[in-house]
């Protein structure tokens, strides 16, 4: 506290005793309680779940997996609603977040948007039974690339990426099974599991205007991409109670800025997805 307060003295010419800089901690430690206990929107149109890797000091300095999820109200806005640190990315944290998404009021989702984290699917079932699930067709391109040989990859990559950016379903699959027959001979196992994963084409089940939003993860790891960015400026988080404040205070900024604004395409999806929850409902 005495490093922080000298460090404002020189940088503003104004002085804090480190009894105030304490107090100061202790007020925003208060808003990271408020954060996780406030009462969210009972619908969401999609939630987008991804993870990123920060060191963090207990013992020693290891890198954490940060749990986060992301959701976009019918209306086209958008928050973080929720996270978690731990060691590891597991189905047991995210298990652990859904449950904690829905005790907070949110009842109905259609979509949920993830890497593909083995089990993830289920996790979500288990909580939410009734959302829709999309396999982040950009991962399953990388994966892609990183199962054929290098002289194949631009190739067998803008093959893949018909199937994603077809004009509709009725196209995507056309596009698949033509990805299949192309490449089975050279990567059986890899055009089978393109062939047989339904997941990657759920997307198309909801309103054009905002299908390029709904096939990846992009827009949370686009996000996740400026949490890393900010924390290089510390070398470590010496607890966890440190690296909360800091993404809550990340947190809180992007929900400011976001509550208010219509993410691409809601506008014009808006009814549609409305009566896309009334079916689920009924």
């Amino acid at each position: 506290m005495s490093e922080i307060a000298d460090l404002i003295e020189k940088m503003y010419g104004h002085h804090y005793t480190p009894q105030t800089m304490s107090n100061m901690t202790k007020v925003f430690t208060e808003e990271v309680s408020a954060f996780k206990k406030r009462k969210l929107n009972s619908h969401y149109a999609v939630i987008y779940l991804d993870a990123t890797y920060i060191p963090l000091k207990r013992k020693t300095v290891e890198k954490e997996a940060i749990h986060i999820a992301v959701g976009i109200r019918p209306d086209g806005a958008k928050e973080v609603l929720g996270y978690a640190i731990a060691p590891n990315e597991s189905t047991v944290t995210w298990k652990e977040i859904l449950e904690d998404l829905s005790d907070r009021g949110v009842n109905d989702v259609l979509l949920f948007v993830t890497d593909g984290l083995k089990g993830i699917k289920d996790t979500i079932h288990h909580v939410f039974p009734q959302a829709a699930y999309q396999h982040c067709c950009v991962h399953v391109s990388r994966n892609i690339s990183s199962k054929v040989r290098v002289a194949d990859r631009k190739e067998i990559c803008e093959d893949f990426k018909t199937i994603y950016q077809a004009d509709s379903r009725e196209t995507a699959l056309e596009a698949r099974l033509a990805f299949s027959e192309k490449w089975r001979s050279s990567y059986s196992k890899l055009a089978k599991s393109i062939l047989e994963n339904d997941n990657l084409l759920t997307f198309y089940d909801f309103p054009l205007s905002i299908r390029r939003s709904l096939y990846s993860t992009n827009l949370i790891e686009s996000f996740n991409k400026q949490i890393k960015k900010y924390s290089r400026r510390k070398e470590q988080f010496r607890n966890e109670e440190s690296m909360d404040r800091f993404l809550v205070s990340r947190f809180d900024t992007y929900n400011q800025k976001f509550l208010t604004r219509i993410h691409r395409g809601f506008q014009q999806a808006e009814a549609e997805l409305e009566k896309m929850f009334e079916r689920l409902t009924n």
